[in-house]
């Protein structure tokens, strides 16, 4: 199936469904969203652009941002999203990379839509999504010039979309997802999550760009209703689930530890939720312990990455309670078992699979892997070493078949001759309960060559010292494994999508090294 045809089949049998409802309760129902999609893909079939022109969406968590991005689907030509917090800079070298041709832009974005036209001369139209503007034509204007719309053939392989890898170490490569891409995905979640009665109500709170426009998608062949948050404020994202009754939302870690901390938590009704998607980093195992007596049974884990979208494993809401049953709830720290269309192993530098317990680098084979990343055959290449899709993320299977995540290949420290796995670190530092949130890493040192060193933002309101920290470490992690250091910062550095940004944190350390390690 093409992605637009999920959309299509609910709308047929769910016209007057609402599709959108925007922060300020405007509420659009699928009818009128297909609606409005047909006219600006008749309007972008009848353009300048060519058929495989890439089409890119600039704007907040919006709904005519999505009826754009539908519009895109359903003239066949290729998304190209850019996140909202990125710089222009890094949007435009982005949009340069991917040879962007069209930009559709919200109105609080217009500053910044001149000047990635000033720096983008391949960029030959662009469409403000809702108002007119002195930059391009309005969406209304564009519209009008539609005649009819464009007959796009079932192919598996056609590309969708070109998504940025998360950039948090350098330039953004972009993944390409086919029709067979979103169609095994979207067969993967409904194969793995387990389905409600109720109607289903999906928040979209993080950006649309990224984890929570691919669950909107996802979502589709049930004709889930969109709540859009312009961003997960924690305040807002509980009051949203209560006063809609939401049942479906992603968030990464970042926010849920925030939600955590919220004074509003307890005084929430989260009844509604029936499954809550966690993924795009570890979470802290004691993290996630306050999160199931929390909001229930109903916390789900899945792991993938741009290059492999979001459920090469999965983790149920069953395996979390049994993780929380175990006396040392190991499960916990599990990103769960490959799903039904993917094959998820563990390999050495060599090539050969690794038997059960032993630590290598994630592999995987699944129609879920991109075609590739967009003209960049070098790069493809070296990921898809062996035949097998390498996701830089070394980890171990249990005799279950569960699957560990140790650790990023790069940020494993080696000090004194030992491996020290950050993630691992990172797990026991967040387990102090005046800890917000961390970054580990290793620092120079002139007799272990790396000392393990801990960034720690607090709770709001919380008080500890490094020396604190650390004496709550040692008897968790030992000599080896426990920081040397610990210093206490107000904020750390974040990517747009809310990761820490370990690697700048890191780099301040490493200036004036001959090496990195």
């Amino acid at each position: 199936m093409r992605l637009i045809d999920f959309f299509d089949a609910s709308t047929a049998k769910s016209p007057k469904k609402i599709a959108f409802v925007q922060p300020d309760s405007h509420r659009i129902t699928y009818a009128e969203a297909k609606a409005q999609s047909e006219q600006i893909a008749a309007a972008i079939d009848a353009s300048v652009l060519a058929e495989d022109a890439k089409c890119a969406v600039f704007s907040p968590n919006d709904a005519l941002a999505f009826i754009a991005m539908l519009a895109i689907f359903r003239a066949g030509r290729v998304w190209v999203p850019l996140n909202a917090r990125n710089t222009i800079e890094d949007n435009a070298a982005f949009m340069a990379s991917t040879r962007v041709e069209c930009l559709f832009f919200h109105s609080k974005f217009e500053a910044e839509a001149l000047k990635l036209h000033e720096s983008s001369p391949g960029l030959g139209l662009l469409v403000c999504l809702d108002g007119e503007t002195d930059v391009g034509l309005s969406l209304s204007e564009f519209a009008a010039s539609g005649r009819s719309l464009p007959d796009i053939a079932e192919d598996p392989q056609r590309v969708c979309n070109i998504l940025a890898t998360g950039g948090t170490t350098g330039r953004s490569k972009g993944t390409v997802w086919t029709n067979q891409t979103w169609e095994t995905l979207i067969a993967t979640f409904w194969s793995s999550v387990p389905r409600s009665q109720a109607p289903t109500v999906h928040l979209c709170a993080a950006p649309m760009t990224h984890g929570a426009g691919i669950l909107a998608l996802m979502l589709m062949p049930a004709a889930a209703t969109n709540v859009l948050l312009a961003k997960p404020d924690a305040a807002a994202v509980l009051k949203a689930i209560e006063e809609h009754k939401v049942t479906h939302m992603y968030l990464p870690p970042t926010v849920l530890y925030s939600m955590l901390a919220h004074p509003d938590l307890k005084k929430t009704d989260l009844s509604s939720l029936t499954c809550f998607v966690i993924t795009a980093a570890p979470v802290a195992q004691e993290k996630l312990k306050e999160a199931i007596e929390a909001f229930g049974p109903v916390i789900c884990q899945t792991y993938g990455q741009s290059e492999a979208p979001m459920m090469l494993t999965y983790l149920s809401p069953d395996d979390h309670m049994k993780g929380m049953d175990d006396a040392d709830s190991r499960l916990l720290r599990s990103c769960g078992k490959p799903t039904m269309f993917s094959r998820v192993e563990i390999m050495d530098e060599n090539g050969a699979i690794l038997p059960t317990g032993e630590t290598g680098e994630i592999v995987a084979r699944s129609n879920l892997v991109m075609l590739g990343y967009y003209d960049n055959p070098e790069a493809t290449a070296e990921v898809s070493r062996f035949g097998w899709h390498h996701t830089g993320d070394v980890g171990y299977k249990n005799d279950e078949g569960y699957v560990f995540i140790v650790d990023r290949m790069k940020d494993m420290i080696i000090t004194g001759g030992f491996n020290v796995y950050t993630t691992e670190v990172e797990q026991a530092v967040l387990a102090h309960p005046a800890v917000q949130d961390c970054a580990v890493f290793g620092v120079p040192d002139e007799k272990w060559g790396e000392a393990v060193k801990a960034v720690v933002e607090l709770k709001p309101g919380a008080d500890a010292t490094p020396e604190a920290i650390i004496a709550f470490l040692r008897p968790i992690l030992g000599g080896v494994k426990t920081p040397k250091t610990v210093e206490v910062w107000d904020d750390l550095p974040r990517s747009p999508v809310g990761k820490v940004l370990k690697r700048k944190i890191r780099d301040k350390y490493w200036q004036g090294q001959t090496r990195a390690v």
